[in-house]
């Protein structure tokens, strides 16, 4: 399944508490769930104003939907094409 990831303009994400971080990633989850198995969140990484986040999905629309249906930002969604790491290096 291709991967994705997602781009979140949230001003203020890193200031964000344990608590609220939890309340997000409980109604993503919720969403994911009710979307069925084509869609599944694999980890994100906050900055200080930008969530980005790891999916895999079938394509674009369907992370587009999550995002609509959780009302969360999806301001820029771009396929992986391929991953690299140090190991590539030798």
């Amino acid at each position: 399944m291709p991967k994705f990831i997602i781009e979140r303009e949230i001003p203020g994400a890193g200031a964000l508490s344990a608590e609220e971080l939890q309340a997000i990633s409980q109604k993503s989850c919720s969403i994911l769930q009710a979307m069925g198995p084509q869609i599944q969140w694999l980890e994100s990484f906050v900055t200080d104003n930008k969530i980005y986040c790891l999916y895999l999905a079938p394509d674009a629309e369907t992370i587009r939907e999550h995002a609509e249906q959780g009302g969360f930002p999806a301001n820029r969604i771009e396929q992986v094409k391929t991953i690299i790491d140090p190991t590539r290096a030798e």
